[in-house]
Parts: C-alpha cells; sequence; structure tokens
C-alpha cells in the first residue's frame, strides 16, 4: 500500500468530567478507538486531558495523581494491537516534583514523557504554583540551561536525559525527545511553550521533527482565537512542519474561564483542517499530512538548518535529542479517501483574495517593464496583437507601465499580423481593443511573406506541417524586431510560463523578445487577470470578455469551413489546468511522477478520470524534458510568484538531462 508520503493524523477533543479521571480514560479511550477506525497514525489530546486542567490546588493531592497514572495504564492497555500512537497529557510526579507532562502510548507500552517547559504565572494561570519546569532537565536546546558561560565563553551543555518508572513502564522524561513513526518524526510542546519569544518547536525542527504536536489548555476570550491560529500556522510556516494543534474543550471548569475545545492541523503555514468550537460534544480533527513535502522544502531552503535561533549551528542540536523508534505507521488506504484538499487550481487566487492578488500580480508585471523603460530610457514598445489572451495580457500591463512612467500611449505600437488562421473574431478583437486602448495601431499581413519565403525554400504551401507553422511565427517576430529597431523600442514578450513548461513556442519565433512581461504567469492565471483589468476598463470590458471567451490557439492553421477556429492548443497539448497542476508541484515540492498521478486524479475527480490524468502527465513530462533548450536562453522576464523557470533565477536544467525515470514511473 502507498502512502506518498502521507502521515494520517488526528487532534481528538474529548469532554473531559474535572479531577474524574476514570470517566475522562474512558472518554480518551473511545476517541482512539475512532481514531483507529479511520486509519489514524497518530492522535493527539489537549494538555492535562487525563484529569482536566482546571483542577486548580488538587493538583497537590495525591490520590489525583495516583488515579491519574492508573487511568494511563487504563489508555495504555486499550491501545494494545493498535497501530496508532496516542499523547495524553496528565500529571507526573518525578523525583519529588510535579509536571504537567505529554505522555506518548503505543501499542501498550509508555515511549517517552515530555514535560511543559514554560509554566504560565500571570494574569489567570497560575502553573508554576502546581508545576515544576521541564527547564529542570538539564541540557536539551529547548531548555533555558542549554547554553551556559564557562571561562567566558559560550558553551553547549552534552545532552541529559533522566529515566523515570511511571505506570509500570521505564522510560525517557525530557522536553528534548523525538520520536519516529515509520519515515516521520515528531515531537512535543505543550501550550505556553508556542507563545514564547522561541518556542521549543523550532528546536525541534532543526533536530528533525517534521511534524509537531501540541497539548494546549488555552481558554477563550475576545479575539485570542485569531491570534492563537495564527501563532499556530506561522510557526508552522517558519519550522516548515506540520502542526497538530489541540487545546482543552468542554467540561472544564468555567468557574472563571471557558475553554472552547479548538483543534487545528497546519502544514507550512496552510490550515489543512480545524473544528467548529465551543462544542458540547466529542470532536476529531482528521488529516492527512504531507512529510515527503516539507522534508523536500527544508532540503531545497539552504537557510533553514544554516544557524539554530540562538546563532549555534542546528547540527549541534542533533545529539542532544533522544530519539524513539515508534514502529511503523498504520495502514492507510490513501487511495481509498485522503484527509486533505487537493486544489485543483494552485496558481488561480482563492474568490476573496482575487483581487489583492490579481492587483499584486499586475502590479509586478507593470512595474518591472516600467523599470526596464525608464532605465534603458527607451519610450516605445513593440507587441504582437492577436486577439488572443497571452497578448492582451501584455497589451494591458504595457499600457500600464507607460502611465507609471510618463510616457505617452501612443508610444506602445501593436501590432495585428493576419496570416491563413486568423479568423475574424480575434482580429476584431485585436483592432478594437488596441484602438479603446489608445495606442499606436499597425496591421502588417504575413501571407504574402511567408508565400514568397516558402518559394524560397522550397516548400509546398499545402503541406501543413511544423515548417509551415513556423514560418507564420518566425515573420511575425522579424517584424515585430525590425520595428522595434525602426521605432528605437523594444519587444514585448507574450509568452507565458505554462508555455514555456511545454516549450509550446516557436524557438526564435514567438518564444524570443527584449522582455517577456508574461514568462511568470501560468496559463491558468491568465485568463482571471485579463478578467480583474476589464472590470476597471469600461471602455474594453467588452472586447476583453470575448477575448476571455475564445478559445486558446495559435492560430496557424486555416480556419474550417465556417472561418472558426480549427487549431485549438488543448486539444493537441492537453488541458492548461492539469498541466499548470504538474508544474506547481513538481516544481515546488519535488513530487515524482506516480504522485503527480495520484495527487491530480484527487484534485480533479469528476472531471478527468486516471488515464486521461496519466496521458497528459506523459505528454507534460516529455515536453518538459525535451525543451528545456528553449527555457535556457530565455530573455529577461520578472518572476510573478512561486514558480519560475529562468535559468538565471529558480530553474537551472541541463539541457540533455534525460526524462526517462521520470517517465518509468508514470508506467
Amino acid at each position: 500500500m502507498n502512502n506518498y508520503g502521507f502521515l494520517r493524523v488526528a487532534a481528538a477533543v474529548p469532554v473531559v468530567k474535572v479531577a474524574d479521571t476514570d470517566t475522562n480514560a474512558d472518554r480518551i479511550c473511545a476517541l482512539i478507538s475512532e481514531a483507529s477506525s479511520r486509519e489514524v497514525s497518530l492522535v493527539v489530546f489537549p494538555e492535562l486531558s487525563v484529569t482536566g486542567y482546571t483542577c486548580g490546588d488538587l493538583f497537590g493531592q495525591q490520590l489525583l495523581v495516583r488515579k491519574a497514572e492508573k487511568a494511563v495504564v487504563k489508555i495504555m492497555e486499550h491501545t494494545r494491537g493498535k497501530d496508532i500512537t496516542a499523547v495524553v497529557g496528565a500529571p507526573v510526579r518525578f523525583a519529588d516534583r510535579l509536571y504537567n507532562c505529554a505522555v506518548v502510548i503505543r501499542n501498550g507500552n509508555i515511549k517517552g514523557i515530555v514535560p511543559k517547559t514554560y509554566l504560565p504565572t500571570y494574569n489567570e494561570y497560575y502553573e508554576s504554583r502546581w508545576f515544576a519546569s521541564g527547564k529542570d532537565f538539564l541540557g536539551g536546546p529547548s531548555s533555558t540551561a542549554g547554553r551556559y558561560l564557562v571561562n567566558g565563553k559560550d558553551t553547549v551543555r552534552e545532552g541529559f536525559h533522566s529515566e523515570i518508572e511511571y505506570a509500570g513502564f521505564r522510560c525517557n522524561i525530557s522536553p528534548d525527545m523525538l520520536f519516529a513513526i515509520g519515515k516521520t518524526t515528531f515531537a512535543v510542546e505543550l501550550c505556553e511553550d508556542l507563545w514564547t519569544p522561541v518556542p521549543p518547536s523550532s528546536y525541534h525542527a532543526l533536530a528533525g521533527a517534521q511534524l509537531i504536536v501540541n497539548l494546549s489548555a488555552s481558554n477563550d476570550v475576545l479575539m485570542k482565537h485569531a491570534y492563537r491560529s495564527e501563532l499556530v500556522r506561522q510557526q508552522s510556516a517558519r519550522t516548515m512542519s506540520a502542526y497538530v494543534y489541540c487545546s482543552a474543550g468542554f467540561g472544564e471548569s468555567t468557574q472563571d474561564l471557558v475553554y472552547s475545545g479548538a483543534a487545528m492541523i497546519c502544514e507550512n503555514g496552510a490550515v489543512l483542517s480545524e473544528n467548529e468550537r465551543f462544542r458540547t460534544s466529542a470532536s476529531l480533527v482528521v488529516s492527512d499530512v504531507d512529510v515527503e513535502k516539507l522534508s523536500v522544502l527544508r532540503q531545497k531552503t539552504s537557510t533553514f538548518l544554516s544557524v539554530a535561533p540562538d546563532g549555534t549551528p542546528s547540527s549541534a542540536y542533533y545529539g542532544l535529542y533522544s530519539r524513539v523508534a515508534l514502529g511503523a505507521p498504520a495502514p492507510t488506504d490513501f487511495e481509498r479517501e485522503l484527509y486533505r484538499y487537493v486544489e485543483p487550481h494552485p496558481f488561480v487566487p482563492k474568490e476573496d483574495e482575487k483581487g489583492s492578488r490579481c492587483r499584486e500580480i499586475f502590479s509586478i508585471q507593470v512595474t518591472g517593464l516600467a523599470s526596464r523603460l525608464m532605465h534603458i530610457g527607451c519610450r516605445h514598445a513593440v507587441i504582437g496583437i492577436s486577439g488572443g489572451l497571452d497578448s492582451t495580457l501584455a497589451l494591458l500591463a504595457t499600457v500600464q507601465a507607460f502611465d507609471k512612467a510618463g510616457i505617452d500611449r501612443k508610444g506602445v505600437i501593436g501590432v495585428t499580423m493576419p496570416g491563413y488562421g486568423t479568423t475574424d473574431r480575434t482580429y476584431r478583437n485585436a483592432v478594437a481593443l488596441m484602438h479603446a486602448l489608445g495606442i499606436t495601431v499597425r496591421e502588417i499581413p504575413i501571407a504574402a511573406a511567408c508565400d514568397l519565403h516558402f518559394k524560397d525554400i522550397g516548400h509546398d504551401k499545402g503541406i501543413h506541417d511544423v515548417t509551415y507553422e513556423n514560418t507564420q511565427a518566425r515573420e511575425r517576430t522579424q517584424i515585430l524586431m525590425d520595428i522595434a529597431n525602426q521605432s528605437g523600442g523594444i519587444v514585448v514578450g507574450t509568452g507565458d510560463l505554462s508555455e514555456l513548461a511545454l516549450g509550446w513556442a516557436t524557438y526564435n519565433g514567438d518564444h524570443m523578445s527584449m522582455y517577456g512581461v508574461n514568462a511568470g504567469i501560468p496559463k491558468t492565471l491568465v485568463r482571471h487577470l485579463v478578467r480583474w483589468v476589464a472590470d476597471s476598463l469600461p471602455e474594453a470590458r467588452d472586447i476583453l470578455l470575448d477575448i476571455i471567451d475564445t478559445p486558446v490557439s495559435p492560430e496557424l492553421l486555416p480556419a474550417d469551413s465556417d472561418g472558426n477556429i480549427a487549431q485549438k492548443t488543448e486539444d493537441l497539448v492537453g488541458p492548461y489546468e492539469l498541466h499548470d497542476f504538474f508544474l506547481y508541484n513538481f516544481f515546488r515540492f519535488g513530487y515524482a511522477p506516480e504522485k503527480l498521478r495520484f495527487l491530480a486524479c484527487k484534485a480533479f475527480a469528476g472531471t478527468y478520470d486516471s488515464h486521461t490524468v496519466t496521458k497528459w502527465l506523459k505528454v507534460f513530462l516529455k515536453r518538459f524534458f525535451s525543451q528545456q533548450f528553449k527555457r535556457s536562453c530565455l530573455p529577461d522576464c520578472p518572476k510573478v510568484g512561486s514558480v519560475s523557470l529562468s535559468p538565471r533565477g529558480d530553474w537551472r536544467m541541463p539541457t540533455d538531462a534525460s526524462g526517462a525515470v521520470f517517465l518509468d514511473d508514470v508506467k
């Protein structure tokens, strides 16, 4: 069973009865069973969930502490024979001190106990009244005693981990422990630890934890949840980790405070799932975290492991942790059900963010081109206008760049070059748009020049092959370049990121320009950008909306008998929404093709079947590897998003790299 690099985790919030350890143990066991039935490998419970967080001075009663230990035994026995790891909160007495701890349980065994490091004793909190700090366990990086002065020199202590006999087992008790479930390493912090300037999880991540769990008992006051959620989200982003947060809920004493039972699972700054707060019943939040993705992101981010938060090389901390192997993850059928949303259009902003995101993207394009124009003292830009989406976006950005630079729009020379495949619809839209925007309009038909060229090279015009198509593309580029020389201007390229990925451009034809303003924009985003601009341009709105509705085509083959576009790009190379999905995930996370196929089938379920996804994935891989030579000499272009194929920036791939192993992986 392929796990595709995922691990299924859960945050479980039981309804507690304060100081009733037997009832709490039963309810925790019930949630463990539910999580196990859903093939969860790791389930996390709230802080002090065995007793309830709000016991107050009852924590000074030895009976409660002993009953808590017996409840842990009950929970421990319940996990026997199950492929699930449970992390529960309990008060643990050690060396005549009481610690607020997370107890890690697997298959009837206690694998380790993690004490809370930072004890809040301010406002409504009084934890140091009852508990000692995990800083007592000297040496680990997450304790304040981890560094000290010797003869005036800053020194890192050697690790020190104490053994404890608890619930009939001997195990380590320390804040500096790492636990491994298969290939996934997780670490624990408790509530207030996250709220400190340098949370222990920062060190845990540097030592190798890809997953952080937080047992919490965070009460709710107005606006606190938004801040708390942002803390969790940001810490998962900063540490490039998955983060399972689980806080106390219904049943805790409401004498002075209310606990909402907030639970959420984040991954690298994104919320995968969260529960509804203020429930009167138990909740179980389940999600599949992509550990493989996190490892690749850390590998690719050279600064991640360079220096620890206190200035020490992170490698110095690796050996300060005790490491506990818990065994294999639970058998999980991710093919049957995946507990995470897979975004089918990763380049397209969400609806509530679309306006601000489109504005920022367009501003990057406009500012980049304006800066180039002003730097070289250029007052003319030449663009080939086809009536299609890409040239439309390039024209819109160029006009705005001229406005930004304070240059007359008449310096923008739009050239429409009708050829063998130009349709009335695209021609009319191209001319109307140029007039609406107030630029200089030129029309230069290319058919006669191409006919002469075919005669010169001895090519039969009736053979509609690659020579027939590319001759038109290169003729158009020659015209644009010559007009740029004639006017003292630059040619603004119109090709987009998706076309670069697929090599869907004529080498030294539309592949070439002096500034590729669209080269960082994927095809699935171009349409949204043009629509966004259309809403602010009433004089051109109807034209832009019709361009948006026009099929994507290079128009290099003659129109059909009704005068409609005969050559549709997506019929030839495949749906751009699939190719953009492949590009994003291949580039950002280094996913193997088999994982790309798996995720695409989840993302586009009901739209494309597995056979169709596999077919176009093979096309993507073949073209991506074979067409690198076009990207190797890419003109200057502004980076817009997290994916860029510029050979001077984000993507340095040898032209002769073989794609064989990648294509084999699809098979």
